[in-house]
């Protein structure tokens, strides 16, 4: 009964106690895991390497003029001209302060990151929503994950998978998942009971339900889960960073430990640059304009089919 002793006298008198070694019980858990598992999470790192070295080297080998092109198009055809020229003004910025390079090296640690996401965030958002006992078991992970410091996830990973680019992706995956889920969740928990009604009344099965009612309509939430974990994934950089992680991160981390301020202040603003492009990109994605045109008559798209004639009427749609 040593242990109630020391626990009333610390109700009494406030003295530090440590009845639960949990921070002993945590580190022996995950030297156990090294010890025994390390393997898996070796073979786990290989795909993710060659999917990030092979966008990086993408990124790096495309003409800046023809990535400009490109993503000038995209953000066109998503949010119109004026996000277009907000998109390469902003990129061409990041190249006239020094950082295009890093900026492809952090583009493709979030690419792969996203990427990630959407492939185990998607499943489980959709998983608890068809589910309370899946969505009550999921809930008290989201919030430790949530609400976990940045800088706890470093160790582990690094246990794990060591240093390096691999390990940034990982750790700004497990940072960057949760909204996704949780906004997945949301969107197809917040159908209208009047759409699942009618489409049960024409027949559909619950495969049916979900592909082509639910998800359909609960787009624009994932979207914005989406937007979500891209935003994350940029602010998670700096802070991966600090286990050999290259790209605008670096920059900052490198303006820090020199006491560099221009350094620094070119690496954050390089991301700002690039939150800005890629945060009004996917919300325009996910909410475009209510022009009563289709995705098709916008944009380039619909300027090539305008050219063609085949364009319909606005008034018509």
């Amino acid at each position: 009964m040593e242990w109630f002793s020391d626990l009333v006298n610390w109700f009494f008198t406030g003295d530090p106690i440590e009845l639960i070694p949990l921070g002993d019980w945590i580190a022996a858990i995950v030297d156990w895991v090294v010890d025994n598992f390390r393997w898996i999470f070796q073979a786990i790192r290989v795909p993710i390497s060659q999917m990030l070295n092979g966008i990086e080297s993408f990124l790096q080998w495309l003409s800046p003029s023809i990535f400009l092109t490109v993503l000038g198009l995209l953000a066109w055809q998503f949010g119109g001209r004026g996000l277009a020229i907000l998109s390469i003004i902003a990129m061409v910025l990041v190249a006239m302060i020094g950082a295009w390079a890093e900026s492809m090296t952090t583009l493709s640690l979030v690419i792969t990151a996203v990427v990630l996401c959407m492939a185990v965030g998607l499943p489980l958002g959709i998983a608890s929503a068809r589910s309370d006992r899946v969505e009550s078991f999921i809930r008290p992970v989201l919030d430790a994950m949530q609400t976990l410091p940045a800088f706890v996830y470093l160790v582990p990973v690094v246990m794990l998978f060591g240093t390096g680019k691999v390990p940034g992706v990982i750790v700004t995956f497990v940072f960057a998942v949760p909204p996704l889920i949780r906004l997945t969740n949301i969107g197809i928990r917040q159908v209208s009971s009047e759409a699942i009604e009618a489409a049960l009344a024409f027949g559909s099965t619950p495969r049916q339900m979900l592909w082509d009612v639910q998800v359909p309509l609960a787009m624009p939430t994932i979207l914005a889960g989406v937007n979500q974990a891209i935003m994350l994934a940029l602010s998670m950089v700096v802070i991966a960073s600090l286990i050999a992680v290259e790209g605008l991160g670096q920059m900052v981390n490198r303006g820090i430990g020199r006491l560099d301020v221009g350094l620094a202040a070119t690496g954050g603003i390089g991301i700002v640059l690039m939150a800005i492009v890629l945060d009004r990109l996917t919300q325009a994605i996910g909410n475009p304009p209510k022009d009563g045109l289709t995705w098709r008559e916008r944009g380039p798209i619909g300027l090539i089919g305008s050219l063609r004639g085949d364009r319909r009427n606005p008034a018509e749609v």
